[in-house]
């Protein structure tokens, strides 16, 4: 049943003049509800008291594509470069700390965080999350166990197992910066496709896929993200259209898969910021059959895994033979898809909708902060396209 727009108050954590709280906002407006207060990541990462509105809901936008917010985050007296990839453990560390910060503020004013601070956490830890979605048995890549320390350290690893192609990820990266997608070829013929530019000794990630074949290189670039740890999966082949593999972003809110993307690129990053393009999604429902109903179902199990998690976007792929498929990532901040409508209604709306349905005694906060117990998901927390720059954002929350 459909609330008055004075019953729901709403508190937004995010960048001020950012384009997801500005896409939000707009939906607030379409929606009839009260403009939400807006509370600063600056001031959330520098430590200022919080003290979001009594009783209402929270939700948490990306802190990304701030330098200021990523150095507090950090702890770092200084700035990053632009595009700079560097303190990834630190930033997590950071990141977890200001959410559960949140979240007690909230308790304290008997307003309610719209995500749980553990399940964040998890979303962002590509080995714990790759855990947690094999526990539940959602079909993941298989996974290297540990953090590999180095180069040689990796070599060794594959060789023991035997897999000549794999990613390499940054355990706490997103947008796909730091991704390596290597591949042991025949010969000797070593090749890693990735974001990663090197300039002055240091990395960025660019918004140009670049493909390197020189193993001094590779290894620099192994040994130098590998102290902030790494997850490394196997490489599943991916199915492809018209010359180009493709993956799928799906935003799966209150349970059910809502807003789906086709991204496909001509390399193995289909990030729509590295040049990925949306694809035709009915030519790929045409193309999947009854696998991209399993693939829906799947999402549905993703949800179930994170069950304090209102929406999560999830990053399917569909095997080469149409026939398989499985999860490549969780993202906390997977619901900026701008322009993608589903019955008339963006992710926003939809967040929304799915909120206001909730009975108010359930979306009450509890002593702790958390939702007393329903059987519905509320609304609450990746794809970043359309940034002009030439390295690609520092934000490690795009997407």
């Amino acid at each position: 049943m459909s609330r008055s727009p004075s019953e729901m108050r709403l508190t937004v954590v995010a960048n001020p003049g950012s384009r997801r709280l500005a896409l939000f906002s707009a939906a607030v407006r379409r929606a009839g509800l009260a403009t939400p207060e807006v509370v600063a990541w600056r001031d959330v990462a520098a430590g200022v008291p919080l003290r979001p509105t009594p009783g209402s809901l929270v939700r948490l936008e990306s802190p990304g594509e701030d330098a200021e917010v990523d150095r507090l985050l950090r702890g770092a007296t200084t700035e990053l470069d632009h595009g700079e990839l560097a303190g990834g453990r630190a930033w997590y560390d950071g990141f977890c700390r200001a959410v559960r910060r949140i979240a007690d503020a909230a308790a304290d004013q008997r307003a309610r965080l719209l995500a749980d601070p553990a399940e964040v956490a998890t979303m962002f830890d590509k080995a714990a999350c790759h855990a947690r979605l094999s526990a539940a048995g959602v079909p993941v890549p298989a996974a290297l166990p540990g953090s590999p320390t180095n180069w040689a350290d990796l070599r060794e690893r594959l060789a023991g197992v035997g897999w000549r192609r794999v990613f390499v990820k940054p355990r706490h990266g997103s947008s796909a910066s730091g991704v390596l997608a290597v591949d042991f070829g025949r010969a000797g013929r070593l090749a890693a496709t990735t974001s990663v530019e090197w300039s002055g000794g240091r990395m960025y990630n660019s918004l140009r896929v670049r493909r390197y074949q020189d193993e001094p290189t590779i290894a620099a670039t192994v040994d130098r993200l590998a102290p902030d740890g790494l997850h490394v999966e196997r490489w599943f082949p991916k199915a492809g259209l018209a010359g180009r593999v493709l993956d799928l972003r799906v935003v799966v809110i209150a349970g059910e898969p809502t807003h789906v993307v086709v991204r496909s690129s001509r390399s193995p990053m289909t990030n729509l910021h590295l040049g990925g393009v949306r694809g035709d999604l009915a030519a790929v429902r045409a193309a999947a059959g009854d696998e991209y109903d399993a693939a829906m179902e799947t999402c549905r199990r993703v949800a179930a895994a994170f069950p304090g998690s209102p929406h999560v976007g999830v990053d399917l792929m569909i095997g080469s033979g149409w026939r398989s498929h499985a999860v490549a990532e969780v993202n906390a901040f997977g619901d900026l898809l701008p322009g993608l409508l589903a019955d008339g209604r963006d992710t926003y709306d939809a967040q929304l909708s799915a909120l206001r349905a909730v009975p108010p005694a359930s979306r009450s906060a509890s002593s702790d902060g958390r939702s007393a117990p329903s059987g519905a998901r509320d609304s609450g927390v990746r794809d970043g396209s359309g940034v002009e720059a030439r390295h690609g954002h520092g934000s490690r929350v795009a997407a």
